[in-house]
């Protein structure tokens, strides 16, 4: 009983935390969007196109969670935007105090501000981070059954992206089922079908974010 105590204080302790962010945020007009997936879905992929397609009409910060290194951050600094790197040093999700501390160091001087959370489809769901819009990407390799397995990460989620579509027909991945079964776990989520390797329906994702971005000025 008394590890259940402990785990509420927790989480309440984040979930205060995470209402100053977002407070701090809509008062400089900052839109802010949380990005979450497995291992190897395209997370880094699909956060380059979009600040790539966006770069042009909006100020853009980047906040990259992982366990030990730096490379997804390495890459999205090379597209000329601020970087802030939060290692977790072995936790499995990001939570609101660490995106505090990196909020302090990142430029807030943007429109819009990407969080990748750490690579991870269990964790990340359970601690509010302060963003505006949690995207949870899932990747066609990854199988079919990962919206019942994993229905609290599915549940948090604004934005699907089901990613790797160029290989639907090459591998055995019942896209119909998984909209049947997000409609179940997730009926508010706006779901998108993109390749980020080929660029398809990408330009989808693109206006709809935008459009979010707009409106929350």
């Amino acid at each position: 009983m008394k590890r259940v105590v402990v785990e509420r204080k927790i989480l309440q302790r984040n979930d205060e935390t995470a209402e100053r962010i977002r407070e701090l945020l809509r008062s400089k007009g900052i839109f802010s969007v949380n990005f979450m997936s497995s291992p190897g879905a395209g997370k880094t992929t699909i956060v380059e196109k979009t600040i790539e397609a966006l770069k042009d009409d909006f100020r853009i910060s980047f906040i990259d969670g992982d366990l030990d290194t730096d490379r997804d951050a390495e890459r999205v600094k090379a597209l000329g935007v601020d970087v802030v790197q939060i290692n977790t040093s072995g936790a499995c999700h990001l939570d609101a105090q660490m995106v505090y501390r990196a909020i302090d160091k990142v430029s807030l001087d943007c429109d819009l501000l990407i969080i990748e959370n750490v690579g991870n489809l269990v964790c990340p769901a359970t601690f509010d981070i302060g963003a505006d819009r949690n995207v949870v990407i899932l990747s066609v390799p990854e199988g079919d059954d990962k919206v019942k397995k994993y229905p609290v990460m599915f549940n948090v989620a604004d934005v699907v992206l089901i990613n790797k579509i160029d290989l639907l027909g090459i591998l055995d991945f019942d896209i119909e089922k998984v909209r049947r079964e997000l409609k179940e776990v997730s009926p508010k989520a706006e779901v998108f079908e993109v390749s980020a390797k080929k660029g398809t329906n990408l330009e989808l994702w693109f206006e709809y974010l935008k459009s979010l971005i707009k409106s929350h000025r």
